[in-house]
């Protein structure tokens, strides 16, 4: 027999995990048999689902909770979800299906855990949660063909949910790595739903996410036909358009903005396909137009403050995003960073350490200490921003690593990459696994031409991290730049862009790499997508060195003059210009 304290200790457990279940034969106890006094829990502020099942509190069931509830306290998760599951699928209770569920992805137990969210779901079908919840774990563990009847489900949840439901549809299926079945998962959903602008705008996002651009555009513009006024599909449509016709993009929004003159969104996109273009006058025409109606228009001013400074307007975007800090933006501390680069900018030193110096703890906290110690050897005082990094570095051990790559930053910059090579080798000694260090002692390595340790580093972070991106990127860049090995160059590459689609610099690599092995169309289609995507003075580097070589040579030359523009002293630009546009 279990004894009246566990009894009551029990209860205070399947309070805590929302359970109310009622103990037969047990409910009497006498006060007096206990010293404790007892816990005075608090209604529930809801009501608790309305399908429960009549569940008595017996021996067993009581045993088995507590045994579940008392190993996950003592660190078994796995056993505390398995007897969770256990119990949940005894007892049809959705509550215990939930806890079960839960302590399941505690335990990162995907397949037991999903099973979970399946009995909760059983047990309460009315429940949203239940229904979310196993619809996101089937998506998560890539079984996106078995959610799709949960989907369909919460798509037909209320009369306002399919409308909702597939405007959510592409950040809920953003993490399937399977772009081809999410969207053959999507169009099958949409099916029953063709007259409905949103139907169509979640399948164009799926056909974009998974590289099918015609249906992507096909299916836009047939949201934009069902509703002619609807911004997002204008937007999105640009975004579309933005990858390979540029000009087709701006068109798009302008011919919207004849119709629509008054939508804020539409406008401000089009300033900021205007810009991508590097039609800065036209962009800062439409930014003017923006402000004169929305003056105090947070969003517009800090746009506006970014294109001036991106093209080098500093009293503007000085202006702007002070006027920022007037007005309360929301995160002054972005604000007061940029105002640092600004001042930069325009070698005001002490102007850009003051409002750095004012930055507070948050997100923005570390990058501005570590722009207080670039101003200072900007100036000349490298031993200074030494000193400046290592007392800002002790004050945190959390960031004391990035603190060490920034000096040693300082040192590459100062053509200083041997003392750079032995800060990183000493701090790795100390965490020999630690995937930032190891990332940029590798990079030092290659500065150094000591390409055993390059490779040698970059293989052990891939193993440590397997999702770095960036090790294969870095790995596969240096094989092509030496012209070695070019297959697992690209090999390499391509898992870097399966981890990071749509980083400019995989796709430069990837460029790079099709260009050494003599592809040129395939690398000037990837370089160009790089361009697009960052305006970056080594992209137009090898942008520009494959055009040259294809015969475009003007295109070539005003890739390298846009690049120069922007990054003036690129020691990798520079060099390539000059070995094809000699002095």
């Amino acid at each position: 027999m279990v004894s009246d304290r566990w009894i009551r200790y029990a209860s205070v457990l399947l309070c805590a995990a929302g359970l109310t279940l009622s103990a037969a034969g047990s409910a009497q106890t006498d006060a007096d048999d206990d010293d404790e006094p007892r816990p005075q829990l608090e209604q529930p502020a809801k009501p608790p689902p309305e399908r429960l099942p009549l569940q008595d509190l017996s021996e067993e069931v009581l045993y088995e909770y507590l045994f579940a509830e008392i190993a996950l306290q003592r660190g078994s998760a796995g056993l505390a979800a398995q007897a969770f599951v256990d119990l949940a699928r005894r007892t049809g209770d959705p509550r215990l299906a939930r806890r079960a569920a839960e302590v399941a992805a505690f335990a990162r137990l995907p397949n037991l855990s999903i099973e979970a969210a399946q009995l909760w779901h059983a047990a309460d079908p009315e429940s949203v949660q239940a229904l979310q919840t196993v619809t996101a774990m089937l998506v998560n563990a890539r079984r996106v063909d078995e959610a799709e009847p949960y989907l369909a489900k919460l798509l037909a949840a209320d009369g306002a949910a399919a409308a909702s439901g597939f405007m959510q549809m592409g950040r809920f299926l953003s993490g399937n790595p399977d772009k081809m079945a999410s969207l053959r998962v999507v169009q099958r959903l949409a099916g029953a739903h063709a007259t409905l602008p949103e139907a169509h705008f979640a399948i164009a996002q799926a056909a974009y996410a998974a590289n099918d651009e015609t249906l992507a555009l096909a299916e836009i513009r047939s949201a934009a036909e069902l509703r002619p006024e609807w911004e997002s599909a204008a937007v999105f449509e640009a975004q579309i358009l933005q990858r390979k016709q540029p000009d087709a993009a701006i068109a798009r929004l302008a011919s919207f903005l004849e119709k629509q003159p008054n939508s804020r969104e539409v406008r401000l996109n089009y300033a900021r396909v205007l810009v991508s273009g590097m039609r800065y006058g036209e962009a800062r025409t439409e930014f003017g137009k923006l402000l004169s109606v929305y003056p105090d228009d947070q969003g517009v001013l800090y746009a506006v403050g970014l294109l001036a400074l991106q093209v080098k307007d500093f009293a503007a975007a000085e202006t702007n995003f002070k006027r920022l800090l007037e007005l309360n933006y929301r995160d002054p501390n972005a604000v007061r960073f940029t105002l640092g680069q600004i001042a930069e900018e325009r070698k005001d030193f002490a102007g850009a350490q003051a409002w750095y110096a004012q930055v507070t703890p948050g997100e923005h906290f570390l990058p501005s200490r570590l722009r207080y110690a670039q101003t200072l050897a900007k100036q000349g005082k490298l031993d200074a921003a030494r000193a400046y990094l290592r007392e800002a570095g002790e004050t945190g051990n959390a960031q004391q690593v990035q603190f060490t790559i920034a000096e040693a930053q300082l040192l590459r910059d100062a053509n200083q990459n041997g003392e750079a090579f032995s800060l990183l080798g000493k701090a790795l000694e100390g965490q020999p696994e630690q995937p930032e260090l190891l990332y940029d002692f590798a990079l030092t390595a290659e500065k150094l031409e000591r390409f055993d340790l390059l490779e040698a580093n970059l293989k052990k972070l891939i193993h440590v991290k397997p999702d770095h991106a960036h090790a294969y990127n870095a790995l596969g860049y240096s094989l092509a730049e030496r012209n070695l090995r070019l297959e697992e160059a690209r090999k390499l590459i391509e898992r870097a862009l399966e981890l990071s689609p749509d980083d400019a610099f995989i796709i430069d690599s990837m460029g790079w790499v099709y260009y050494r092995m003599g592809d040129i169309p395939k690398a000037v289609e990837q370089l160009n997508r790089a361009w697009q995507g960052r305006q970056d003075a080594e992209i137009g580097a090898h942008l520009g060195e494959v055009l040259w070589v294809s015969g475009k040579r003007a295109e070539a030359e005003r890739v390298w003059k846009q690049a120069s523009d922007f990054q003036p002293d690129n020691e990798l630009l520079r060099r390539t210009i000059e070995r094809f546009l000699p002095r």
